[in-house]
């Protein structure tokens, strides 16, 4: 059976829907992948939707929409995308915290070694060495 994997930011608009997308592209074989915030934004951060598409061809307007925890199922493994003020109180401990910078109001560059960071961090969960129970 897949693990269901959260991953987790305020907004719920750039760096955890990056996430979920690039999961879903890269390992929907071995794992259901959401993501939520605990608040939402009206919109996917529009710099990320386009170089996710410019990169991947994965428009993430189509397969994504900003949720809140609540509406997502229950997930095995929760991830912090990176707490820079304060960590969102979602009822339970994060099982890791990715720690990334938030690229929104960045520049395409700044973007793009983020995006690196969360397809290198997705190819941990790949490893089998990685255990989060």
């Amino acid at each position: 059976m897949k693990k269901k994997v959260a991953f987790v930011c305020v907004h719920n608009s750039c760096r955890s829907q990056i996430a979920e997308a690039l999961g879903n592209h890269f390992l929907s074989d071995k794992y259901h992948f959401y993501s939520c915030g605990t608040q939402i934004k009206s919109q996917i951060n529009q710099d990320a939707v386009r170089l996710i598409k410019q990169k991947y061809g994965i428009d993430m307007e189509k397969t994504q929409y900003s949720k809140l925890m609540k509406d997502i199922p229950e997930v095995d493994i929760v991830i912090s995308m990176g707490c820079e003020v304060e960590c969102p109180y979602i009822g339970r401990d994060f099982d890791d915290n990715w720690q990334l910078e938030d690229p929104t109001g960045k520049d395409d560059i700044f973007f793009e070694k983020v995006i690196e960071q969360i397809e290198e961090k997705l190819n941990s969960l790949n490893d089998e060495k990685v255990d989060y129970e």
